[in-house]
């Protein structure tokens, strides 16, 4: 997964959420537009779209940016530092198996999860799909165990997943599996699916729990658009052919091709060179 963008009515609020709560990098500055990540990866792209109104929290769009931390430590400092600067902003924690997490919104709503996957081969699997769960996560008994002392560790922080409400579970599957070529790792009846590439436990994530029946968006704030890497030229050429076949409206240059999925929620893919745009 690449950058998620996300259009917000207060850009330096959200900003110095990301970088002063969650402990993001500022990569970036453009009129109206701050990128924000860790080294040379972007995590998002926060863009100042005052003239848009929030959306209905029933309507299709985000559900949550997963980032991706590389250790139990730096996962854990990073929560120490938003829930200590932004309190309110702390949703749950779960432990899914597969990974632990933690959920947050920030200023404008945008879900956010913050988590560490377990080592891959400790995941469990049933045919092609994967054991997921969601058991109760101690956050204070996390931090105790893992906050460390001295600077924080950094690391990695990088867009691991995203998670989409959309209007229904099959018409996701129809889309994400059958035209943009994911493989469904879970699916939880019409509630959610859960879908990837290389035997991830999911790169995308889609729910009706706040969205069902679900029509196309509207212009609204939260998100404007997700990044998807691909490995080559080949590849981006083989997704604008399906979506074509699926007569999906496509913007295709042949590095990078930009569509719609039926809510309207965009998508970009990408050549892998092009992660750090």
């Amino acid at each position: 997964m690449g950058a998620v963008t996300l259009d917000v009515a207060d850009l330096d609020a959200t900003t110095r959420y990301y970088v002063d709560g969650i402990g993001l990098d500022v990569l970036a500055t453009a009129p109206g537009e701050v990128t924000v990540g860790r080294g040379r990866t972007a995590s998002l792209v926060l863009r100042h779209a005052p003239a848009l109104r929030a959306a209905s929290s029933s309507a299709a769009g985000l559900f949550h940016t997963a980032v991706l931390f590389d250790s139990q430590a730096a996962l854990a400092a990073a929560v120490l530092s938003v829930a200590t600067r932004y309190p309110g902003s702390f949703t749950g924690s779960s432990d899914h198996l597969v990974s632990q997490a933690f959920y947050f919104d920030d200023p404008e709503g945008n879900g956010v999860e913050l988590y560490w996957d377990r080592p891959r081969a400790g995941w469990r699997w049933d045919g092609a799909t994967v054991r997921m769960g969601t058991l109760p996560l101690d956050p204070d008994a996390f931090l105790r165990e893992h906050v460390q002392d001295g600077p924080a560790p950094l690391g990695r922080a990088e867009v691991g997943h995203v998670h989409l409400k959309v209007g229904d579970v099959e018409t996701a599957r129809a889309f994400y599996v059958d035209v943009v070529g994911f493989e469904t790792t879970a699916r939880f009846g019409e509630q959610a699916l859960f879908v990837s590439a290389g035997g991830y436990h999911h790169h995308v994530g889609m729910n009706t729990w706040r969205s069902r029946g679900a029509g196309p968006r509207t212009p609204a704030l939260g998100l404007g658009q997700v990044t998807l890497r691909l490995p080559d030229a080949d590849a981006i050429g083989a997704l604008g052919d399906r979506l074509r076949v699926a007569r999906v409206p496509v913007q295709d240059d042949g590095r990078e091709v930009v569509f719609a999925d039926p809510w309207g929620n965009v998508v970009r893919a990408a050549v892998e060179a092009e992660r750090d745009r």
